[in-house]
C-alpha cells in the first residue's frame, strides 16, 4: 500500500472509519515465493464472517459519459495483477480470498447513491468490489500490448457490490 496514492489512501480511511480490522502491506518488502517474485496486494481486510480478503486497490475515475450521464464503470486490471492475487490465494489458503476493489473517484456531477459514497480530503470515492475468482471467469482481453483484461460492462454489473457487502 502507498499512501501517496490517493485511492489507497482513501480506502484505508474508509476502513478505519467503519471500524473494519485491516492491515496494509508495506510494498517495500516484497515477498518472494515459490522462487518467483509476486505482485503485491494492498491490503488484508477481515471480515465479519468466515471469508477474509486480499484486497488489491485499482483507482479508476467515475466520470459521466453520454446523454444519459451514465457512468463508465472502467475496470481493466493487468494479466499479471490476476495472476499474482491467484498466487496469494493460495499463500494464504482457504480462508482468505482475492478481492479487487475499484476505488472510483468520482467527477462532480456523478450521482451515485449517498450511502456508497465515501468523502477523503475533499474528493469523493465509490468502492465497489468483484472476487478475483468471478472476475477472472468472465475478463476478456482488453489490450495484448499492455497485458490488460477488463469484463464487459454487464457482465461487471453482475457481479461488482459496494464493498461493505464484502467486508
Amino acid at each position: 500500500m502507498k499512501l501517496h496514492i490517493h485511492y489507497e489512501a482513501a480506502f484505508e480511511s474508509y476502513l478505519a472509519g467503519r471500524q473494519i480490522p485491516f492491515v496494509a502491506v508495506d510494498e517495500a518488502k516484497r515477498a518472494a515465493f515459490r522462487d518467483a517474485r509476486l505482485k503485491s496486494f494492498d491490503f488484508i481486510v477481515y471480515s465479519r464472517d468466515q471469508t477474509n480478503w486480499l484486497v488489491d486497490i485499482k483507482g479508476r475515475r467515475w466520470v459521466a459519459r453520454g446523454r444519459q450521464r451514465r457512468p463508465s464503470w472502467e475496470n481493466w486490471v493487468t494479466a499479471d495483477d490476476l495472476e499474482g492475487l491467484g498466487q496469494w490465494e493460495e499463500v494464504f489458503g482457504t480462508d482468505f480470498r482475492a478481492l479487487l476493489v475499484f476505488a472510483y473517484r468520482l467527477d462532480e456531477a456523478a450521482e451515485p447513491p449517498p450511502e456508497i459514497v465515501h468523502d477523503y480530503r475533499g474528493q469523493r470515492y465509490v468502492f465497489a468490489g468483484v472476487p478475483l475468482s468471478d472476475y477472472k471467469a468472465h475478463a476478456r482481453l482488453r489490450s495484448p500490448k499492455w497485458g490488460t483484461v477488463s469484463m464487459p460492462v454487464a457482465e461487471f454489473a453482475r457481479f461488482v457490490r459496494p464493498v461493505a457487502d464484502w467486508v
